[in-house]
């Protein structure tokens, strides 16, 4: 990430981290403060009051990188950014930092079009924390603190923690919502139960006894904080009877495992939604590894039963992944057709064994340790 970082201040005058709270947004942003006067926490009283009370005039003078954290909590301020970037020889590149929230994604969006690149952060990777490392990773989730813990239980006091918080102070506060606390949770942990699943809002309201355009509300704001993934089908004139309801996941899965109530990795195998974690963490991992964004993503499948997890359109071609936790996967019939059907370049079959294995010319079993080859050859 500290790659993408630079070369996305190399090319642009505003670099914007956005992710959920305490996924390292600030940690990775300080690694480029050239001196303690670029630096700006605008939760910081002091820091705060150094850009206000200059009307932000401060930047002016300011050479190099220049880190502005928790950005959304001042939007005048991409007013004055687009100021800053459009000047024929800018001394100083923006790095700025935010809690996704709509708030911020209008402003960026609004104020600075042309002049910005978005970079979405979601906590540790198996590439940052070592591919070697990947069942914890997947039992924990990549936030810090969660992975990080010396001790199992600890782990999960915090995610446990931290999905309280979000239904009480974030998810409340930008949905401005009338949902109770415990409306919230039963949102959340029904989110957990499906997924990996179609989603569709009006089943979702009705379960919960509210509007669909309440579910819809807080899918959005979810979705806009990094908390929920959501896959829309890949469409392709084949002829077929096409699911067009979109698969959501949450991108954790440490808070995933924690909604479960599965608190280690023993529990896991036996639980009904162990596939569907399976295939979201893997999902997670390839997205993020290889910079994949959204409109790049997919997933695919028709009433007939064939289907494909997850469709990368890259520019070397259509890319499909299948997710299994079989100890041998193979080929299936509903992979074969999906394959023909919608004219893949590749199928990979990822698991989580030891070894590597062709199914047919286009088709391979990857084990999930040696997934990083793969990705290199698709990025």
């Amino acid at each position: 990430m500290v790659r993408r970082v630079r070369e996305a201040l190399a090319e642009s005058p505003v670099t914007a981290l956005l992710g959920p709270r305490q996924c390292g947004k600030t940690w990775l942003a300080r690694q480029f403060v050239p001196r303690p006067e670029n630096y700006f926490d605008l939760h910081d009283f002091v820091d705060r009051a150094r850009l206000e009370e200059s009307y932000f005039k401060v930047l002016d003078g300011l050479e190099g990188t220049v880190v502005i954290d928790e950005a959304q909590a001042r939007p005048d301020l991409f007013q004055k950014l687009r100021v800053l970037a459009d000047r024929p020889t800018s001394p100083a590149r923006f790095l700025i930092t935010g809690s996704a929230s709509p708030g911020i994604i209008k402003g960026v969006s609004e104020s600075l079009a042309g002049r910005i690149r978005l970079l979405p952060l979601g906590g540790f990777t198996a590439e940052e924390v070592g591919w070697e490392n990947w069942q914890k990773l997947w039992l924990r989730g990549g936030f810090p603190r969660a992975y990080l813990s010396e001790i199992e239980e600890n782990s999960l006091k915090w995610r446990q923690d931290y999905i309280s918080t979000f239904i009480n102070r974030d998810l409340r506060r930008l949905a401005d919502t009338k949902m109770s606390e415990d409306s919230l949770g039963k949102l959340l942990r029904l989110l957990a139960h499906c997924h990996g699943q179609n989603w569709n809002h009006s089943e979702a309201a009705s379960t919960l006894g509210v509007s669909y355009k309440t579910v819809q509300r807080h899918i959005e704001i979810m979705l806009g904080a990094f908390v929920v993934r959501e896959l829309p089908p890949f469409f392709a004139n084949v002829g077929k009877r096409l699911r067009k309801a979109p698969k959501v996941y949450l991108r954790d899965t440490g808070l995933l495992h924690s909604l479960l109530m599965l608190r280690d990795s023993a529990q896991l195998p036996s639980h009904p939604r162990y596939g569907a974690s399976w295939e979201g963490f893997c999902i997670e991992q390839i997205v993020r590894t290889t910079n994949t964004q959204d409109d790049e993503c997919f997933t695919w499948s028709v009433r007939g039963g064939e289907e494909i997890d997850l469709v990368l359109q890259k520019p070397g071609g259509l890319f499909g992944f299948e997710f299994k936790t079989a100890d041998a996967p193979q080929k299936t019939r509903s992979l074969m057709t999906s394959l023909s059907s919608l004219n893949l370049t590749r199928v990979f079959i990822i698991y989580p064994g030891e070894r590597d294995y062709s199914l047919d010319d286009r088709v391979e079993a990857v084990a999930f340790r040696n997934l990083e080859k793969i990705l290199k050859l698709i990025s």
